[in-house]
């Protein structure tokens, strides 16, 4: 499995700890996870929106509950174990949004999709003939620009343009609702995928913390599982294909932007993923987010300001630059997930997130919401 290297740098996240009833926001320390949940400062969401959560975290008072190393290697086994902490993803009440389309390989592998309609087996002799219609000098257009106009009207001349190159190339962005606040799972647990699904993959991303004023202040690595059949078959189901339960993962920490870690450290990240299966299969994949067609502000500004606003801010997750192919059982069949393949996503500056894919009728249930964590908080005084 990928390192579970944890970065240096200003950390924050949530975990289940021993003896309490309701997640705990955390830091790490000196190699310890560092409860620091105080009144007023009890969730994420609060700290965010505090104006200073790069100073409040360095800051804040805390207890040390245990080596995160330990914790980090045990990560996968501890989901079903009480007694001992767990972390879960790095946010509570924000918004869980995402934008699609925004790197050139996984632009024309969705219009591989949409053509193949969910059939995986014509994806492959669809892909050499796109390919050579559309080329892959596209990753040198503007999206919106007078270039982008005039190979959308070769492409429609053509007859292969699609609604996945209008998002890709056109002047607005995707942007839709990954998943409900409170619902994502962090390192560790299980992802899930929609069992009428038969072709699908992790979508590794890098996805940013963002307040209800629009100011990014931090970054996470994300899984945006995707089920390629369910969404090739109509974009109308793109819900049906994206917001399952455990469908959303992030983690292992969100990592503040300080003097050392910036936005500009994220448009240079080399994303690292590896699929780890029971069957002996493993995909290594690497990409650079610089391949980005899309800033992360333009991205940003799509989806937060004036029409549209979040009072407990957002996570955006910001797209993904793989889309696997590599055969797994057999020539031309391409990739798909099998139950208990682990990923592993990771990079230098965020650390490794690691899940265990599964069914998201197997996955542990989502039963805690913002009420609970609400009702839990009051009880402690903590609000």
């Amino acid at each position: 499995m990928t390192s579970n290297h944890i970065p240096d740098g200003v950390l924050i996240g949530r975990a289940l700890l021993p003896g309490f009833d309701h997640p705990r926001v955390v830091t790490v320390r000196d190699g310890q996870l560092v409860d620091i949940t105080a009144p007023g400062r009890a969730t994420v969401r609060d700290i965010a929106e505090s104006g200073h959560a790069a100073d409040y975290v360095k800051n804040a008072k805390g207890d040390a509950v245990g080596s995160l190393d330990a914790l980090l290697a045990d990560a996968l086994a501890a989901q079903s174990d009480g007694a001992a902490p767990r972390l879960l993803a790095p946010i509570d009440l924000q918004a869980i949004k995402a934008s699609g389309v925004t790197f050139v390989v996984s632009l024309l592998e969705r219009v591989i999709e949409e053509q193949a309609r969910g059939d995986k087996a014509r994806a492959e002799a669809l892909r050499g003939d796109i390919l050579a219609l559309v080329g892959t000098d596209l990753s040198q257009l503007v999206p919106g620009s007078e270039d982008a106009a005039k190979v959308k009207a070769a492409l429609i001349e053509k007859g292969v343009w699609s609604q996945y190159l209008e998002v890709g190339i056109g002047p607005d962005a995707e942007i839709f609702t990954k998943a409900q606040p409170m619902s994502a799972v962090g390192h560790g647990a299980d992802v899930g995928l929609h069992p009428v699904s038969t072709w699908n993959n992790p979508e590794p991303e890098v996805a940013l913390l963002v307040t209800s004023k629009g100011e990014i202040i931090g970054a996470t690595l994300g899984n945006d599982v995707n089920l390629r059949d369910v969404e090739g078959r109509s974009a109308l189901l793109l819900g049906k294909a994206k917001d399952n339960n455990a469908s959303a993962s992030l983690g292992p920490f969100v990592r503040l932007f300080d003097g050392d870690f910036s936005l500009e450290t994220v448009k240079q990240a080399e994303i690292a993923l590896r699929v780890e299966g029971e069957d002996g299969f493993v995909l290594d994949g690497r990409s650079n987010m610089a391949e980005i067609s899309r800033t992360p502000e333009s991205l940003v500004a799509a989806t937060i300001g004036d029409h549209h606003q979040y009072p407990d801010g957002l996570v955006l997750y910001l797209g993904t630059m793989f889309a696997p192919v590599q055969d797994r059982d057999g020539a031309g069949k391409g990739f798909t997930h099998k139950i208990g393949d682990i990923v592993s996503i990771s990079t230098p500056s965020l650390g490794t997130l690691s899940n265990r894919v599964n069914l998201s009728t197997k996955c542990a249930p989502w039963t805690y919401g913002a009420s609970h964590l609400l009702r839990d908080l009051a009880r402690a005084n903590l609000l």
